[in-house]
């Protein structure tokens, strides 16, 4: 980019502080409207909810502010490229974004978005989308070239399915062509490509069984008002065929110059934020290295995989569960009721606090994990998280 162009987009950054969400949310309103073949790439859920707006704007807000230093954003593109990669984005598809953000610029600020600013920011997405498309196409190329990789949408079986709980149900998928299945590390997901009464859907569900197998499984919660979740539960039987899209994702369990990590795994998730954990368990449950599995439940009804667990404990002495419920039913055995709070988890980490602490659940799950996480001194770049959904910040 110019000189001139960077500056005037840090020039926009008051602007977009605040207006930002209102130009995102004008964005998304006129792109479904004038490209609706873009809306299966989003959750409507999300969508409703306000949270996609919100993470686009803090996203815009993040570009312009660090236009001239980028290494500072650095760290936020692997997840956005692994997230396009999942989903199946194009090239052909950013014009389409880029002519709608334009446009939203315009609409929302009016006279105040010159044709010079304009421009700058033209030039700014091109400049990022350019970069974006390039190594979401080395995704792409790496998946394709590998055992078992393929490209864009695969044929897959539903072989077999089982309840995990009175909300979660696994699927096992098998490709329909017989052939090998690309190799995936543990916390990655797949991306389904649906379509349900004709809406065209696109949604990403953790895989939740180690690698190595002759299925992929994933394991999904029934959620209220989910057209996808429900569709899985109530209709896609033993048999049922499905588009999937390749392995992708970029919260993975971290290698080290060694080798995998020695440092103590500390696994802690509430309700369906189980299933990418239960992936790393089960690969790590029987290298000998000491596993901290910390699982927060409503009650025993909607706890998955606590049989697995056990099971994999009482075979493995590295392997130590925690079972939290905060209104447990009669019958049920937790370890702890309540919530998962910053006293359980200080029992259950060592004293110097040099672990490998992954967490998933809801959003005020992870806030509270967080915060305890840094408040009893484990390192932050040691606390490793992903949300469902888009990307919002964990801190106050």
């Amino acid at each position: 980019m110019t000189p001139q162009n960077i500056a005037i987009i840090k020039a926009t950054v008051p602007a977009l502080q605040a207006h930002g969400e209102a130009i995102t949310s004008h964005f998304y309103r006129i792109m479904f409207e004038s490209h609706p073949e873009v809306k299966a790439f989003f959750n409507e859920a999300h969508q409703a909810a306000g949270s996609q707006a919100r993470a686009l704007a803090g996203a815009v807000l993040a570009y312009a502010t660090y236009i001239d230093r980028l290494e500072e954003i650095a760290g936020a593109l692997p997840r956005i490229i692994q997230k396009h990669a999942a989903l199946g984005v194009l090239p052909e598809h950013y014009p389409v974004v880029g002519a709608c953000l334009l446009r939203a610029i315009k609409d929302v600020l009016g006279d105040a978005a010159t044709d010079e600013i304009i421009a700058a920011w033209g030039e700014a997405y091109q400049s990022l989308a350019a970069l974006l498309i390039a190594a979401e196409e080395e995704v792409y190329r790496a998946n394709a070239a590998q055992t078992g990789g393929w490209r864009g949408e695969r044929e897959f079986r539903v072989a077999r399915r089982e309840e995990e709980s009175e909300i979660i149900t696994s699927f096992y998928l098998e490709p329909t062509d017989g052939g090998p299945l690309l190799a995936f590390s543990p916390g990655q997901y797949l991306t389904l490509v649906l379509n349900i009464d004709g809406e065209p859907l696109r949604r990403n569900y953790s895989l939740s069984d180690a690698p190595g197998k002759a299925w992929y499984r994933i394991s999904v919660k029934k959620e209220e008002g989910g057209k996808a979740s429900n569709w899985l539960h109530e209709t896609a039987t033993v048999g049922t065929l499905l588009k999937v899209q390749a392995p992708c994702g970029d919260f993975v369990l971290q290698p080290t110059a060694t080798g995998e990590s020695a440092r103590p795994l500390v696994l802690v998730t509430g309700g369906v934020g189980i299933t990418p954990a239960m992936s790393m368990l089960e690969s790590m449950a029987h290298t000998g290295r000491p596993v901290h599995f910390i699982h927060a439940a409503r009650h025993g009804g909607t706890h998955a995989f606590r049989a697995r667990v056990d099971a994999l404990a009482a075979k493995h002495a590295n392997v130590k569960p925690v079972y939290v419920y905060d209104t447990p039913r009669d019958a049920d055995r937790p370890h702890a009721t309540g919530f998962v709070t910053r006293e359980l988890l200080a029992q259950q980490l060592p004293e110097d606090r040099d672990v490998d602490l992954y967490f998933l659940g809801p959003k005020p799950f992870m806030k509270s994990v967080y915060a305890n996480g840094l408040a009893l001194g484990v390192p932050k770049q040691q606390l490793r998280y992903e949300f469902f959904g888009p990307l919002e910040a964990l801190e106050a």
